[in-house]
């Protein structure tokens, strides 16, 4: 049987799959110093995975980096640990310190908590770290600025991105050359749906983080979103809000006073995957950040957010 015969035969997931560990293995070829951006949510979960496929027996040759916002969903930063623990990854947790003692925070001070906790973060931390090829999660159907993206993206010396600026990349032939100064944001998931997500999770038994799954949380109603309230001591409620419990579940996940779930009974995968066959809402629908500014994610990204 030829090779395309056998790539005939590969199912939707198997292309997907053998495309992203080519990706990664592409960049590691090619890396001095590579990491992988972990946020511990659905994407970056399936992408560890795969980097475990992609390199095994032996563990991949690279940490994992999470940037700690310190508004992150106390669940996520345990399912985190877990994961690392348990799979044998350095885990690397960074934060900005001046931001935290500043007391920076998304009630109050909205993006400039997302440059300073975000942004200016992740850069401090690429720096710190010296790394050249830094691998993520981000797909293309996430949001209109993703689609932009190369899946080898140049970033400038100070991790800017200029879409201008990208690099053909016909039939799957990377340009992974790199000025002084320069790095690369490799994006092994860029073909991937929010659907082949959750598939590939089914189909490869992953566990993911268990705010993706329904259950009963105290939240509050906001921004025509609902909030859960992930840490009351730090809850700033408005006039007129009101407690409550109901079921929800999470399709993004982000900073917990600013990412909204969706009322729901899907608490297991399957579930999942037969709920988001049937909704017809933006999975980013739920980051109330984004809908304040529809164009603060791509300025973000030209400052260097990833």
């Amino acid at each position: 049987m030829t090779n395309g015969q056998n790539a005939a035969r590969l199912s939707h997931l198997d292309r997907l799959e053998a495309e992203a560990i080519h990706i990664l293995r592409e960049g590691v070829a090619e890396a001095r110093n590579p990491v992988m951006l972990f946020s511990a949510g659905k994407d970056s979960t399936v992408l560890a995975h795969l980097a475990l496929r992609a390199f095994h027996p032996s563990r991949p040759p690279f940490p994992l980096l999470h940037v700690d916002s310190t508004w992150e969903f106390q669940s996520v930063l345990a399912f985190r640990d877990t994961f690392a623990r348990e799979h044998g990854f350095d885990l690397l947790v960074y934060a900005n310190e001046t931001g935290r003692a500043a007391g920076l925070n998304p009630f109050d001070h909205g993006d400039a908590y997302t440059s300073t906790m975000r942004t200016d973060a992740l850069k401090q931390a690429l720096d710190r770290g010296g790394y050249d090829v830094v691998f993520g999660g981000a797909r293309r159907d996430e949001e209109k600025s993703r689609a932009k993206e190369r899946v080898f993206s140049v970033r400038d010396e100070r991790h800017g991105w200029d879409p201008r600026q990208q690099r053909p990349e016909l039939w799957q032939l990377f340009n992974t050359r790199l000025a002084n100064g320069r790095s690369l944001r490799v994006f092994p998931l860029s073909n991937w749906t929010e659907m082949d997500i959750w598939l590939y999770a089914l189909a490869r038994n992953i566990e993911l983080a268990p705010l993706y799954f329904a259950a009963p949380r105290p939240v509050v109603e906001r921004g025509g979103g609902l909030i859960v309230i992930d840490d009351p001591a730090r809850m700033t409620l408005r006039p007129g809000e009101t407690v409550v419990t109901r079921s929800v579940r999470f399709r993004t996940l982000g900073c917990w006073p600013v990412t909204a779930g969706v009322v729901s009974g899907a608490d297991d995968l399957p579930s999942v995957v037969h709920e988001t066959l049937t909704v017809r809402t933006s999975e980013r629908q739920g980051r109330i950040a984004d809908s304040a500014d529809a164009g603060s994610l791509e300025r973000q990204k030209r400052e260097g957010y990833f």
